[in-house]
């Protein structure tokens, strides 16, 4: 079993790697610091926690507990998709816990953990809530829990075990509560992981009811994430989350709303058709393990985008004059300016990707009118050119005119030295598309939002 344990962790670790080409996301723009927390309350697993608080939080933040992969961590988490950035932005306060055992994978199968109070992983999680509680004024109605691969099934857990903490919970990749459930000690369980569970929506309801008797109050809304071709954990466990949620909030598993927010996805909503929606399902068609998740579509969906720290969020459609890093979205495209697989090799042509709120996504703006990446690199007209067609690179930051850049009202983004339009490359749409300044012309393709 010990062997089978590590094969999986194995498989998730390369999963989840790969993952990063599309989703991972940025190391916060901020001077704020990702601090280790020690003696925070009952930890009979021996927990690690790290706590991150943005410099301008809000004066009743929300919370979030955000939960790492097998073989992952806290601060991988943090520092991989993007949750702290959007916490700088909105003023929330995030927790990053780790597990210690050697596999790093949550404890979402044996009987303690999936019993309110019962012991376990869960108890030392909880542990944190309380201590950010009793030391930040958190808004009680705004604390969510959200996870990839073994953190989405550890997400289910919480959503289960205390539906009167949690308002709201994401699942990148998981399982239902109480599918993973063994009585042998096993960490895995493979009829579970290969969509061989299929229950009714009562069953699957019975089981969140269950692991804590007699409670009547709300439940969290859930918001579930899953890729069709996910050899990892089935993409059968994509509809049994549905069919337990929807049971369990009590509505309708006929969808209220579709639409696609993403390339490739189809997004349902059930017993609601906004965006708080009571369950919100989003499928990737062909992708595996690894799917393009949205770290700011979560931040949406679980409530925490709806508290500026001490000044709004930015115009959507108005980049500021300075300091406030954000992606760039092409209007016609519908996709970001990108730095390739996240390189900072001076040379690297930019291309456009679809958004995904990556380090690599990020541009501030300055009063130099440069446009800033990872806070060192610079977009820049390659050789200083100034005719239709130049590649646009990233640099070390110079000062140069090619690297200065008009962000207008029209949306268009034209250097300074050549005139010219930042646009992708003969008007492409596709990702991978490169960037070139272009002879403006007044399309949709030459034209940019912060969204």
């Amino acid at each position: 079993m010990k062997s089978r344990i590590a094969l999986l962790a194995a498989a998730l670790a390369t999963a989840l790697a790969t993952m990063t080409a599309v989703v991972t996301v940025a190391t916060p723009a901020s001077a704020a610091t990702l601090t280790q927390v020690t003696n925070f309350g009952t930890n009979p697993t021996n927990l690690q926690m790290h706590l991150y608080v943005p410099d301008r939080v809000a004066a009743q933040p929300a919370l979030l507990l955000a939960l790492h992969y097998c073989t992952g961590s806290g601060p991988a988490v943090h520092s991989g998709f993007g949750l702290s950035t959007l916490a700088d932005r909105y003023g929330f306060i995030v927790i990053y816990p780790s597990v210690t055992r050697s596999s790093k994978c949550w404890d979402v199968s044996s009987p303690q953990a999936l019993r309110r109070d019962g012991g376990s992983d869960p108890i030392g999680l909880k542990s944190m809530v309380d201590h950010v509680r009793g030391r930040y004024p958190v808004d009680a109605n705004r604390i969510a829990v959200g996870g990839f691969s073994s953190g989405a099934m550890m997400t289910n857990v919480m959503a289960g075990l205390y539906p009167d903490l949690f308002n709201a919970g994401f699942s990148s990749s998981g399982v239902p509560f109480g599918c993973f459930a063994t009585t042998n000690g096993a960490e895995w369980n493979s009829e579970c992981s290969g969509g061989r569970i299929v229950r009714t929506p009562q069953q699957w309801g019975d089981l969140v009811r269950n692991a804590y008797p007699g409670y009547t109050g709300k439940r969290p809304r859930m918001q579930i994430w899953h890729g069709t071709t996910d050899t990892t954990l089935s993409y059968v466990n994509f509809g049994e989350q549905i069919k337990q949620w929807t049971n369990v909030q009590g509505v309708s598993q006929t969808p209220a709303y579709t639409d696609s927010p993403q390339t490739s996805a189809t997004r349902t909503r059930y017993g609601g058709t906004g965006g708080t929606a009571p369950v919100e399902a989003v499928s990737f068609q062909g992708y595996g393990h690894s799917i393009p998740f949205d770290a700011a579509q979560a931040v949406r969906f679980l409530g925490l985008d709806t508290t500026s720290p001490t000044t709004p969020p930015p115009n959507p459609s108005t980049p500021p004059p300075g300091g406030t890093a954000g992606p760039l979205r092409n209007v016609n495209a519908g996709r970001c300016l990108d730095v390739p697989s996240r390189s900072q090799t001076n040379g690297t042509q930019l291309a456009l990707w679809d958004c995904n709120g990556g380090s690599n996504q990020q541009w501030t703006p300055t009063a130099a009118k440069q446009l800033q990446v990872y806070g060192t690199k610079c977009l820049d007209a390659e050789a200083a050119g100034t005719t239709s067609g130049t590649r646009v690179i990233i640099w070390d930051c110079n000062g140069g005119t090619n690297q200065q850049w008009n962000l207008n009202t029209d949306g268009t983004v034209t250097g300074v030295q050549s005139g010219l339009c930042l646009a992708p490359n003969a008007a492409g749409t596709a990702n991978g598309t490169q960037l070139v300044v272009s002879t403006c012309n007044g399309g949709n393709s030459q034209r940019w939002t912060r969204s």
